[in-house]
């Protein structure tokens, strides 16, 4: 990426967080060339620990369940365990404010805490490659679940560590750039790899193995360094108003959403709106990807083996190009740019349904539809990081990052109903079609959003 001062970023950016110690700036946003550097080299291993169980109890999921004849609407009902992630602001504040058990007084406050978290996925795979279906669905989905909530504890220490360790805008892009990279090499193994292990081996092996790969992020966490301005803030913030005080309740729970409104006023209802609606043609479509390539008669060698070639090319090229877009056009310029391509991406899957399993195609597809999203997840998350406040980092990330799921997350559980009822007179791939149009088609609302924010930011700055 560019090199770019904090100033020139500053500007860029529309809607400016509240000012961070400026320390030594990083010469070039590099991911790759960054890497010997260990806070980078953390941030891309906790990256990946974090994307590793997401699909596993998502998309994934649905795969194994359609191999074993699952029907769809069973398949998009189970996909409500994500609603973990939609809700992980609710306990945010005690992520926040108090030490983990066992490991807290030791690694300290976030290492603990991602160290609990790491050890209870790691546990529930083993679960899930254990029991496999044979508990039952209703025994999967609760073990699923648990999997999916010691996740979404871990998104928001990770989240709060990459935020809390920048020391300035420049690093803070090059730590999303890292944890974006480690997020989709996570998604690479659990989306293409496993596909292909589980052709060969059987699903729950497969499963058993990510239960293995989850000692990636136990060891960057070891060797992670606790970030000392966040430490000495949260200690004092402790040590003033304990958390079983009044006050310090008050501060913990209610206190990141009276500073987050504090700092940007009315917009704030407009930033939280936009977010929620954002991710929202992907998320859509997530539970039923899998299942569509599956009846369209792919094999899993096939759809494994693009998705490791041609999408994780496209995945790359889409997080380079959003890192690039955020610092040379800024934040809210990117966001249009990305919401366009992430809407797009998802209408075009329908194009499969009328041709068929032509591998060409659907790799073309694929590397389209892994840098559209790639790129705009790049842009979601570089600006919501920009919006926190240094004291509840890991609250108000837990709620930026809820928002853009709330809608999504209860919206694909009726998905797999969706095509059903839109091949209902008509062929099973042409339910699919209509529905892939629908999803994508759902990204207008952001949009339009993603206009308004920016007309209001631009006022306002002319305002002051």
């Amino acid at each position: 990426m560019p090199q770019q001062s904090l100033r020139n970023v500053s500007q860029a950016a529309p809607v400016v967080a509240p000012p961070r110690p400026v320390a030594k700036t990083v010469g070039k946003l590099d991911v790759i060339g960054s890497l010997r550097q260990p806070k980078v080299a953390v941030m891309l291993t906790l990256g990946f620990s974090s994307g590793l169980p997401f699909l596993l109890t998502g998309a994934t999921l649905g795969y194994w369940l359609r191999d074993e004849g699952t029907a769809l609407g069973a398949i998009g009902f189970l996909s409500w365990v994500g609603l973990a992630y939609s809700f992980k602001f609710l306990w945010a504040p005690l992520v926040d404010r108090l030490d983990a058990p066992l490991f807290g007084r030791r690694f300290g406050r976030r290492r603990g805490w991602m160290i609990i978290a790491q050890l209870v996925v790691a546990i529930g795979l083993v679960g899930l490659s254990l029991i496999g279906l044979r508990g039952g669905l209703g025994t999967l989905g609760a073990i699923a679940l648990v999997v999916a909530f010691a996740s979404s504890t871990q998104d928001i220490v990770v989240d709060a560590w990459r935020i809390e360790a920048a020391a300035n805008s420049d690093e803070m892009g090059l730590l999303s750039s890292a944890y974006q990279l480690g997020y989709r090499a996570a998604m690479l193994v659990t989306d293409s790899l496993i596909l292909i292990a589980a052709n060969h081996f059987g699903w729950q092996i497969s499963y058993g193995a990510m239960a293995v790969l989850m000692s990636v992020g136990l060891c960057a966490s070891v060797f992670a360094i606790e970030p000392e301005r966040a430490a000495a803030v949260s200690t004092a913030k402790s040590q003033t108003s304990p958390l079983w005080s009044f006050r310090g309740f008050g501060d913990a729970v209610v206190g990141p959403f009276v500073e987050f409104f504090r700092v940007y006023g009315w917009l704030a209802l407009l930033i939280l709106a936009m977010i929620s609606f954002y991710r929202l043609p992907e998320f859509m479509m997530g539970p039923m990807a899998n299942p569509y390539y599956h009846d369209l008669g792919f094999s899993k060698d096939v759809v494994g083996t693009v998705r490791a070639s041609l999408g994780l090319t496209g995945a790359l090229l889409g997080i380079a190009a959003g890192g690039v877009s955020a610092l040379r056009f800024g934040y809210m310029r990117t966001l249009i740019i990305g919401i366009t391509l992430q809407s797009t991406v998802v209408a075009v899957f329908a194009v499969l349904a009328y041709r068929g399993p032509d591998v060409r195609l659907f790799g073309a597809i694929m590397a389209f539809d892994n840098f559209g999203v790639s790129f705009a997840a790049v842009a979601l998350v570089t600006y919501m990081s920009s919006l926190t406040s240094l004291g509840y980092t890991a609250t108000q990330y837990a709620l930026l990052s809820s928002a853009y799921t709330y809608v999504g997350k209860i919206s694909k559980g009726f998905s797999g109903v969706m095509v059903e009822q839109f091949a209902s007179g008509r062929t099973l791939l042409e339910g699919y079609a209509i529905f892939f149009i629908v999803a994508g088609s759902l990204g207008i609302p952001a949009f339009v959003l993603c206009l308004f924010l920016a007309r209001a930011i631009r006022r306002r700055t002319a305002v002051a």
